[in-house]
């Protein structure tokens, strides 16, 4: 893990927020949160983030809008999605959009772990 790893975590729930936090910091990252896509986008950290970590269900954007916008855009972080309503339709379409992982939540920390270690991974493959 690089010191500079910054992670995006987006999720209008500030429980969900507030725990993912103190798990990535816990481990040595830097985390921004975000209680709504659109909050994320008006940052800068949307520009230098190393992965977002992202639920699928926020209004008025959903998190896979939001990997396709950025897509669109030229930025390609990695994409964790997690979900309170796992749907294997919507696993499908995060997953074809170009997301990494799909949580459901609760989901175990040592998931989430091995989710951003393999997206930090996949993030630097991308750049080289």
């Amino acid at each position: 893990m690089s010191a500079a790893s910054v992670i995006s975590v987006l999720d209008d729930d500030p429980y969900v927020r507030a725990a993912i936090n103190n798990l990535l910091e816990s481990r040595g990252y830097v985390v921004r949160t975000f209680a709504s896509t659109e909050e994320f986008l008006r940052s800068t950290d949307s520009n230098d983030t190393s992965c977002v970590i992202a639920d699928v269900q926020m209004p008025p954007i959903n998190g896979i809008d939001l990997l396709t916008q950025m897509r669109a855009q030229g930025s390609a972080p990695p994409f964790i999605f997690i979900t309170a309503f796992p749907d294997e339709s919507v696993r499908a379409r995060a997953l074809k959009a170009g997301a990494t992982c799909f949580l459901a939540k609760p989901f175990a920390a040592s998931d989430l772990m091995q989710c951003l270690d393999h997206a930090l991974a996949a993030g630097r493959d991308n750049l080289e």
